[in-house]
């Protein structure tokens, strides 16, 4: 964000010294009108309903936090500009403190004094978010909110804009937003005084929203003001009578400043209360905190300085220490007070101590003032604070965000309203890291896909070896993974396997590329689990690519590592050695298939005959122990046993069978059968693995229909290998006559 006023001199023409020094005034002067226009309203916000009879005090500590915060914050800030004060967020946490505290209280024993156990709590939450803010500037871990899921930080913040418009209407009324109230703020004068509040907030809507002028909201309420004592005055209404009909606020006393720390008011501070307010004091810490980050990247976007964060938590957690030692509360740099100040011309820390200088000087004037004020001026402007808030969380963040964040996010802002702000963190810290598992599960975890006919290694290979890949590649599958790998990612690439291998039968090595991957955890091992099991059903084998030491020592901890999976430092050394095993698996066959054709080419007495039966018979493997064909089939093959061994078992005694023939290598089985469609009388049993070629019935009938002479050749070949075979069953037999 940029502001066409950034860079605008307002004072020329002297010393450099003396111009930046009233520049600086200038600037601080100009911050100042927002930083006593926002603590009034603060002040009634934080000291209303119970608390109204003390807001001389809330007045006193509102300028006393304003003054400190800016001097401090000035001093040392990294930004010398930068101004600081009481924000809107801090002050709505510390009024939900506050009146926290007081509905205890009163629950407990409603005639014990209010004001020394109010001013106890805000000075030690103060202190305390000052240590804490030490503690993570100190420790450098600050940045660490920023890991807090989105939503909960704009769910956070949308609460306190719903809680900054109801304490508006309990400034306005007198009435806290409850079930119990919600008759009387319909009454005829509470709806009077919220109709004025909110045309006061949309005035302010229509003007200020608009120009960011740094007098125009001074103006505006002025005007207001004004606006309404003339309305009291056509009406025939004394200022006293419209104190009394609640239109104004009652004219408080001087501003009491009162340092809290004395031993009477430890003695009868009430103890009891305290596990209660822990929450609320979460929120004042966890707010102060947030809001010092969030609003310094604020100012750095916006005037293109670079800030140091550490710092801006060690200093700012030294000033809510000092704040709270004299009974103030919580604050933090402001976006837009420090925004105006470099606008105005301020780049110095005299900026900082100007507005400091000018909120203790309203220690004197601002009690005065208040008793002429309309509540709906003040009140419209809290509205409009509020609803400001709301509007950038609630309607603006709908563009930001995805339907599923954007729910947490009002879930959180209702579970804070109703339940308060430690449950809406814990719950709204759940809801993140839920949202952020779903939304990470629907992420792709492949990146791209490949196979080894269009990716292959950096290796030149013959002109006969690409030939081979580009006929073979599809048997390398190839998949980059990227992104963090859990249970809902692994899943569905678990999902994607399965249809991979379905799609493609051919794939014999499936590539991992773990390049990409953030990390694995050990529900996604359970993933890469069933992909082996189904991988090694398919007689697949599975290799890891750029496996991380932390991802392997997952994966083996699931004992997915092992046989049938491979892991190679590179893709492109995996690649090389998948190309290597098919080119060897090709080679291979092209020698059995030579071996095929110089057998069939001596039984045919013709290298085209024997090409002409290679290409009509089909190439199967057989297990050691597999049944090629049972007894009592019906005969529709013959077998060519090009390697191996086969034995034909007949049935014998108590269900078992006997071997009555083994057949080796280049030797026939079933061509008997093939001729004479007998069923088969035997059952065929590989004894080892072996290779075996199959003529069917269909291709032998082709063959005698398209190719009579290569017929006569092969029934010549049947009626040779039955003589041998008979001749050598006579020889037996003459043998067992002896």
């Amino acid at each position: 964000m940029t502001d066409p006023a950034i860079g605008f001199d307002p004072v020329t023409g002297l010393n450099p010294a003396l111009k930046r020094s009233l520049n600086d005034v200038l600037g601080g002067t100009a911050a100042s009108v927002l930083t006593v226009t926002f603590g009034l309203s603060y002040s009634l916000l934080i000291f209303a309903g119970p608390l109204s009879p003390y807001l001389s005090y809330g007045i006193a500590a509102t300028f006393v936090s304003s003054a400190v915060l800016a001097a401090i914050i000035a001093l040392g800030s990294s930004l010398p500009f930068a101004i600081a004060a009481p924000d809107s967020s801090t002050a709505a946490v510390t009024g939900i403190l506050a009146a926290s505290l007081v509905e205890r209280i009163a629950a407990a024993d409603p005639s014990t004094p209010l004001l020394s156990p109010v001013l106890i709590t805000l000075g030690l939450s103060t202190v305390l978010t000052g240590v804490v803010l030490c503690g993570l500037g100190l420790t450098r871990m600050g940045r660490a909110i920023r890991y807090v899921p989105y939503p909960v930080v704009g769910g956070f913040l949308g609460a306190t804009g719903l809680l900054i418009v109801m304490g508006a209407i309990r400034v306005i009324t007198d009435h806290p937003v409850q079930f119990a109230t919600l008759l009387r703020l319909a009454d005829g004068i509470a709806l009077s005084e919220l109709g004025a509040a909110c045309a006061m907030a949309l005035v302010l809507y229509l003007t200020w929203h608009r120009s960011r002028s740094p007098f125009g909201l001074p103006i505006i309420l002025v005007g207001g003001v004004l606006t309404a004592h003339l309305a009291f005055w056509i009406a025939g209404i004394p200022l006293n009578e419209a104190r009394a009909l609640g239109w104004t606020f009652q004219a408080p006393p001087a501003a009491a400043f009162m340092v809290p720390w004395h031993t009477d008011g430890f003695v009868h501070y009430p103890w009891f209360a305290v596990p209660d307010l822990v929450g609320n004091l979460v929120a004042v810490i966890f707010v102060t905190a947030s809001s010092t980050l969030f609003n310094t990247t604020g100012i750095e976007v916006a005037v293109h300085r670079e800030a140091n964060l550490e710092r801006e938590l060690n200093i700012t957690g030294t000033a809510n220490i000092v704040t709270g030692a004299l009974g103030g509360y919580a604050g933090c740099i402001s976006v837009s007070r420090s925004i105006l100040n470099f606008s105005s011309g301020g780049r110095g820390r005299l900026s900082g101590l100007t507005v400091a200088a000018l909120s203790l000087l309203m220690l004197a004037v601002a009690p005065e003032l208040l008793g002429f004020i309309p509540k709906f001026v003040l009140g419209g402007l809290l509205l409009y604070l509020g609803a400001d808030q709301l509007h950038k969380w609630i309607i603006e963040s709908r563009k930001r965000l995805s339907k599923l964040e954007y729910l947490s996010l009002i879930a959180i802002i209702a579970i804070i309203v109703v339940w308060g702000f430690v449950p809406g963190i814990l719950i709204g810290v759940v809801i993140g890291c839920a949202t952020f598992a779903f939304s990470a599960a629907r992420v792709e975890s492949i990146k791209y896909s490949f196979d080894g006919s269009e990716y292959r290694s950096s290796l030149d290979r013959s002109r006969d070896d690409q030939e081979v890949l580009l006929a073979h590649g599809g048997k390398i599958q190839g998949l980059n993974l990227q992104s963090y790998l859990f249970f809902g990612s692994a899943n569905r690439l678990y999902q994607h396997v399965k249809r991979l291998l379905q799609e493609r039968p051919e794939c014999r090595y499936l590539l991992f590329d773990f390049k990409l991957v953030t990390g694995v955890d050990s529900s996604a091992a359970y993933s890469f689990a069933q992909i082996k099991r189904s991988a090694a059903d398919l007689g697949v084998e599975l290799i890891l690519v750029h496996l991380s030491a932390a991802a392997e020592k997952v994966l083996r901890s699931s004992d997915f590592i092992g046989e049938g999976v491979t892991i190679i430092p590179e893709l492109d050394h995996a690649l090389e050695w998948c190309e290597n095993e098919i080119i060897s698996q090709h080679q291979g066959l092209t020698r059995e298939e030579a071996n095929l054709r110089d057998w069939f080419t001596g039984i045919l007495d013709s290298e085209d005959d024997a090409d002409a039966l290679i290409h009509r018979c089909q190439r199967i493997e057989v297990g050691a122990g597999e049944v090629i064909v049972q007894a009592g089939d019906p005969a529709d093959s013959m077998h060519f046993i090009l390697d191996g061994r086969v034995g034909i078992m007949v049935p014998a005694e108590d269900d078992r069978t006997t071997r009555v023939r083994s057949l080796g290598r280049y030797t026939t089985i079933g061509e008997m059968g093939l001729v004479s469609h007998t069923p088969r009388s035997a059952t065929i049993q590989a004894e080892v693995d072996s290779v075996l070629y199959v003529l069917n019935t269909h291709q032998f009938d082709a063959i005698r229909d398209e190719d009579p002479a290569l017929s006569h050749k092969l029934l010549t070949y049947f009626v040779s290998v039955m003589a041998e075979r008979l001749t050598f069953a006579n020889r037996t037999i003459a043998v067992l006559r002896r």
